[in-house]
């Protein structure tokens, strides 16, 4: 009996025990290691797929690169083609800036990208920089996505529970 106990106990998802308070997210694209963080106190590692251009930062729209700098999680979508989805709110404003001068964009989308960030919303997702970049699941085996960060269904749904719209993301090289 005491072992069926402790396997029920197993069973039980991390954060039931433990509510996560001001989650963060942090992602090391070389280790491809997420790591999610309870405050100040990191409670998980999990490893993780990138986009098939992995070691770059992401420039612009179709170059398979994840982006690295600070975001956050603007949507979460439990519809995602992906099991799970969690939007990274992409490009921000220092890849805004940057598209500007390198005119990818124009002053009228910087002015967006900046206003949505200013009020932690969706940025617009259909430019020259790219977008539609997301935490989801289906697998953290290898780096296939088109600049997302890939998770195992398990840990994505986990992950998903833990954390709110709002959450802050960091990518690392």
């Amino acid at each position: 009996m005491v072992f069926l106990s402790l396997i029920c106990a197993l069973c039980v998802p991390l954060f039931s025990f433990q509510p996560v308070q001001k989650p963060r997210i942090v992602v090391y694209k070389g280790e491809r290691k997420l790591e999610l963080y309870s405050d100040k106190t990191l409670i998980r590692t999990y490893r993780v797929g990138l986009g098939f251009s992995p070691v770059a930062d992401k420039v612009r729209e179709g170059d398979g690169a994840t982006p690295e700098g600070d975001f956050y999680v603007f949507v979460k979508n439990n519809k995602s083609a992906y099991y799970l989805s969690l939007g990274v709110s992409y490009p921000n404003v220092e890849d805004a800036e940057r598209g500007l001068r390198d005119g990818l964009i124009n002053r009228a989308q910087y002015n967006a990208i900046v206003e949505a960030h200013r009020m932690k919303t969706a940025p617009p997702q259909y430019t020259k920089l790219g977008g539609l970049i997301y935490i989801h699941g289906n697998g953290a085996k290898s780096d296939w996505t088109w600049g997302c960060v890939a998770l195992e269904n398990e840990q994505m749904k986990e992950l998903f529970d833990a954390v709110s719209v709002g959450t802050p993301v960091t990518i690392k090289p």
